[in-house]
């Protein structure tokens, strides 16, 4: 029987390592790569075609969800697990409609993980019961709720990376250095996604980039107001 494929992506050292301990000793799984960033995952995922791609939501310059939608994207075969710290709607909402095929907690990601990605790996989406119990009472309010009105345009991915990289307070510049393209682009990408969000401000874009779980809310906090 051929061994569960594993690419690990969290910007922390101490975490990968903590979940590499965890699934080593499990004989029918192979950690294949580790990644320290969304765009090291994506590239990676690529490069190695794992089975399950465990991904930190939290990360720098290329979020879990942004990488999680790309991945999804451009290896079919490759199904995302996603671990984060947050079990509102927002996240939640967010990861699954970027494509995870799983929604793990990590205060409870060590007793999951094993089990998560045996069901993953069968076909089978995986929620931590806190998030499922979230995912239930969602779904039955919905359906007591009248049609809401078409939502609006949602940004490509190019547009979602910007977005993270100027809520994270990087320069035009930079963030074509980043994302390797030219200033120009880069200033198409941002006219875009402000137009798409009616949001015409940095301020106004880094606010909605926490709240909507693009970037965590400790780094907004840190960019809007400056020590």
């Amino acid at each position: 029987m051929l061994p569960i494929t594993l690419l690990l992506a969290d910007d922390h050292k101490l975490i990968r390592s903590g979940l590499c301990a965890l699934l080593k000793n499990e004989p029918d799984f192979q950690i294949v790569g580790e990644a320290n960033s969304g765009r090291e995952a994506v590239q990676m995922a690529a490069q190695l075609s794992p089975n399950i791609l465990i991904m930190d939501i939290a990360m720098p310059l290329l979020n879990g969800m942004e990488a999680t939608r790309q991945v999804v994207q451009n290896c079919p075969d490759t199904k995302v697990i996603v671990l984060s710290a947050y079990d509102d709607d927002a996240h939640i909402e967010a990861v699954l409609g970027a494509g995870a095929a799983a929604y793990l907690l990590k205060l409870t990601a060590a007793a999951e993980l094993n089990r998560a990605v045996r069901e993953v790996h069968k076909g089978n989406a995986y929620f931590s019961p806190t998030v499922a119990e979230r995912l239930r009472a969602k779904s039955a309010a919905r359906l007591e709720q009248p049609l809401q009105s078409p939502k609006k345009r949602p940004l490509t991915s190019r547009e979602a990376e910007v977005l993270q990289l100027v809520a994270e307070g990087f320069i035009n510049k930079q963030i074509a250095d980043e994302l390797s393209v030219s200033i120009k682009t880069v200033e198409k990408h941002r006219q875009s996604l402000m137009d798409k969000l009616d949001i015409h401000s940095i301020a106004g874009l880094t606010r909605h980039a926490a709240g909507n779980g693009v970037i965590e809310a400790t780094s907004a906090k840190k960019i809007l107001v400056p020590a």
